[in-house]
């Protein structure tokens, strides 16, 4: 049985948004910008260096008359190359030791090996030594301290240079991949499919698969769990408490960092994103069908008539024409994505979610063929756990980044999300989702996001970057045969990012309910971002545009940054030091590709390390 959920219909003025954001973007095009890079053109944008449109004055396209100059004054510029600013919060030993870790990292050998070499210098030289070298060394430069009290030196230091914080306590579970690949094939695959091995109809990349269900593998930047029971589950979820908690004791304005794979059985994580990404391609069809294929996502229309029409020989029951109109007098008599993707509702039993279109023969089915009660209710503990923290977020005045995770649990994560965005964003920001722009369809999740947000009225926030599963997710489609959904080339990610970023920077200066954390490194997409804001308008004091890198990195950017007044966040780790030996472990493969591919960041540290020789002042001691 296919259910409607009876509800008001969605409706906005969508001819005046659209008409407003077609002349922003195109006053935006004729802008004198001062970009320090060349020019470059990309997805129908392009960065320019000279005004193009004489006809049109002010920046941004939103400048009323007699604002022009006030914005001109506001307009902030940072300089990435003044050292004494950047590395005013560090002391002499801690630039040395940032030289030290950069270089050590560069070397292919010690971080192909970095596990085994410390597992031996744990042996020569003992726990406690050991210990004590580490936080000397890569602990002390990429992990705040072993606990909530440990970490408060360090994040009140930063915060007094501008520099806010992410809490993510790193802790791992240490085991073998033979533990992986089991702990992963026995909580994401049904009792309906060990029955009936292959006659439910799933899609081979919604399934397990054991050469792939060790998800460390190929990946350096994200923490990764893997699901033992219910009883751990909640004791993540009591973990993110205490780290939402510590971030409201340490700060005002503070985040809390959650995945969601680390709250519940990845089985519905699998099950719920193929049900969303079918319904999604169901849509696609029907408009196809009604020749509206070609069209980007948010411009493909259903006509409701021949919909009813479709979906009653589907065997749906339920008037779809009235539901979808309310008043017949304010309706266009036709739906988009978002009306679509809102038939799939929470019902009393999840298991009735989990039904699929099958198109060749012209009927809805079940994605199972049997789903238990005790799975029914680990689902629901799932979202009861993502609710609980929702609260204690909102309750203890913290942000909560939920981080992205593998395109096969994506769309169920970027759903659960949103809905929690639904209904704790409303007064504001609380809920952040994070889009991945090294996704071919990263530009269409952000459009349509952005747009539900706009209809609903509730808070848009997000955190975009660029990705941390390219080779793992690359490799996977490659071997079990489905379509690479990662852009082709780095250069591709690069326009994705920047196509991203630039739709929610205009939707920010349309109506300033839209929030976005830049999580990058490149100095260049930084930036980019700045020069958007002069462009239109925005200033760093409205905090709607934030900033965020990794701690021990690219504090070339992060403070200077923070110290212009922009909001700008580190990402900060914290656990016992035997426990992050993973998250220490990334650090070193992902710092070998950065420090190799940007030199920059070195040349600064020498810099500064000379500057403060010449000046005699070597034994600085930052003060705060």
């Amino acid at each position: 049985m296919f259910y409607v959920k009876t509800v008001p219909a969605l409706k906005r003025a969508r001819a005046d948004i659209h008409f407003k954001r077609l002349v922003l973007n195109r006053a935006v095009r004729c802008t004198v910008t001062s970009s320090s890079t060349a020019q470059t053109e990309h997805d129908g944008v392009r960065s320019r260096g000279g005004s193009e449109c004489p006809g049109l004055s002010g920046r941004g396209g939103r400048r009323r008359e007699g604002t022009a100059a006030a914005a001109a004054a506001n307009e902030i510029s940072v300089d990435f190359e003044q050292t004494r600013e950047a590395y005013k919060s560090k002391d002499s030993l801690e630039l040395l030791r940032s030289l030290v870790v950069f270089k050590l990292c560069s070397y292919d050998f010690l971080v192909d090996k970095n596990k085994e070499v410390m597992d031996l210098a744990k042996k020569i030289l003992g726990q406690k030594t050991f210990d004590q070298f580490m936080k000397m060394t890569f602990y002390g430069q990429f992990v705040a301290g072993e606990d909530h009290n440990d970490i408060k030196p360090l994040i009140q230091k930063n915060h007094s240079y501008g520099v806010g914080s992410v809490l993510d306590y790193s802790v791992e579970e240490d085991i073998s991949q033979e533990e992986a690949e089991r702990k992963e094939m026995d909580s994401c695959v049904s009792a309906a499919e060990k029955e009936n091995i292959g006659k439910d109809h799933r899609e081979r990349k919604y399934q397990a698969h054991k050469q792939f269900s060790d998800r460390r593998g190929g990946v350096t930047g994200a923490r990764t769990y893997f699901y033992a029971d219910e009883a751990k589950c909640d004791q993540h979820m009591e973990t993110f408490i205490k780290c939402i908690k510590a971030s409201g004791g340490s700060s005002m304005d503070g985040f809390s960092a959650i995945k969601m794979t680390a709250l519940g059985r990845p089985q519905f994580l699998l099950q719920f994103s193929e049900v969303l990404v079918k319904w999604r391609r169901f849509f696609t069809f029907l408009a196809s069908q009604q020749g509206k294929d070609g069209l980007e996502a948010l411009e493909q229309r259903l006509e409701l008539t021949q919909l009813q029409e479709f979906m009653t020989k589907l065997g749906a029951n339920g008037d779809f024409y009235g539901w979808f109109t309310g008043r017949k007098e304010d309706s266009t008599g036709c739906i988009d994505m978002l009306d679509w993707n809102s038939l799939i509702d929470d019902r009393t039993k999840i298991s009735d979610l989990l039904v699929v279109p099958n198109v060749e023969l012209g009927k809805l089915e079940p994605l199972l063929g049997k789903f238990t009660v005790e799975e029914d209710q680990q689902m629901k503990r799932m979202l009861q756990r993502v609710d609980i923290l929702a609260k204690h977020a909102l309750e203890s005045g913290v942000r909560l980044m939920v981080d992205a995770e593998q395109t096969y649990f994506q769309p169920a994560i970027s759903r659960l999300t949103l809905e929690m965005q639904r209904t704790y964003n409303g007064e504001k920001p609380v809920i952040f989702n994070t889009y991945q722009c090294y996704l071919k369809e990263a530009y269409d999740n952000v459009t349509m996001d952005v747009e539900l947000s706009r209809r609903e009225g509730w808070h848009f926030a997000a955190k975009l970057v660029r990705g941390a599963y390219m080779y793992q997710e690359r490799e996977r489609a490659k071997e079990i045969g489905y379509e690479d959904p990662i852009n082709p080339d780095y250069e591709s990610t690069n326009r994705m990012y920047h196509r991203c970023l630039d739709y929610v920077l205009d939707e920010i200066a349309l109506n300033r309910k839209a929030n976005i954390m830049v999580a990058s490194h490149n100095e260049d997409t930084v930036k980019h971002t700045l020069t958007r804001m002069n462009e239109l308008g925005l200033i760093p004091t409205e905090n709607k545009v934030y900033f965020g890198q990794l701690l021990g990195m690219c504090d070339q950017i992060s403070f200077p940054l923070g110290q212009a007044g922009f909001p700008v966040y580190k990402y900060v780790p914290y656990g016992p030091v035997n426990e992050v030996m993973p998250y220490l472990s990334r650090r070193a493969q992902e710092n070998r590709g950065f420090m190799k591919g940007a030199q920059n960041e070195r040349e600064l540290l020498w810099k500064e390390l000379k500057r403060r020789l010449a000046s005699g002042e070597l034994l600085y001691k930052p003060v705060y």
